[in-house]
């Protein structure tokens, strides 16, 4: 059971070197079976189910627009997918999302192997690894029940490798049902896409070729349970939120 901390770079890069990195596994309560990858679309963007309707001109913050309806406009790379409902606390889950290097240490308290995240400060996030990736993001939007992430840096497969520029746009949608006594189930769907100008990472890609939507497929399914696993525990072990989601000492 390896990899959950590494979601966030799995998609946010390792998509695009993958014919040197091996894919993840799965995690507990992931899909048993992968969500077909979606081609690229253009604005505004569909969640999985359908349900909700996100107008990126809208949302997506002025500094920011350009950057995300480019990449979601013509991504390398784009997967989508849906995960099982989960029950929690409004805002406890809420919450989840605006930390996740929060969610990324209390895996690592479950003794659960993740590469750290680094909250830098004013919203911002960092994701780095032992070979010299950094991959940097933020939210740019919200909806009512949902988030757009933007994200930039680079991805090294292995120390001996260069570097691969990467870019990256994750609208997430969780919207409430069932909700009483501020608690709800939520049915939380993501839609990803990965830009990269690299010569590097389009000769990787078509080199994969059928498996590159594979290992988006389950980056994507990943990015959700990466967050609904630490939401189902906490809701399960109240008793031990606290400690869980505490500060590093």
């Amino acid at each position: 059971m390896t990899g959950t901390g590494k979601v966030l770079g799995v998609f946010l890069g390792g998509v695009v070197t993958a014919s040197a990195c091996a894919a993840p596994p799965m995690l507990p309560g992931a899909p048993s079976s992968p969500t077909p990858a979606m081609p690229a679309k253009p604005m505004p963007a569909t969640n999985t189910a359908g349900a909700v309707r996100v107008n990126l001109l809208e949302v997506v913050q002025p500094d920011y627009r350009d950057a995300v309806l480019k990449i979601v406009g013509k991504p390398t790379i784009s997967a989508r997918a849906t995960a099982p409902d989960v029950i929690c606390t409004v805002a406890m889950y809420q919450w989840l999302f605006d930390h996740p290097d929060r969610v990324s240490l209390a895996w690592q308290r479950l003794k659960v192997p993740a590469v750290p995240i680094t909250d830098s400060g004013n919203g911002q996030f960092t994701w780095t690894d032992k070979n010299g990736s950094e991959v940097v993001w933020r939210t740019v939007g919200t909806f009512a029940d949902g988030r757009v992430w933007y994200a930039t840096g680079k991805v090294k497969p292995s120390p001996a490798t260069p570097a691969v520029p990467v870019k990256a746009v994750a609208i997430l949608t969780h919207p409430q049902k069932a909700a009483k006594d501020g608690v709800a189930a939520f049915s939380t769907s993501v839609q990803l896409y990965l830009h990269s100008d690299s010569k590097a990472a389009a000769l990787a890609m078509r080199m994969m070729g059928p498996s590159a939507p594979k290992l988006a497929e389950q980056g994507a399914e990943q990015f959700l349970e990466f967050f609904n696993g630490i939401a189902d525990y906490v809701q399960k072990n109240p008793t031990k939120a606290d400690a869980l989601l505490a500060p590093k000492k």
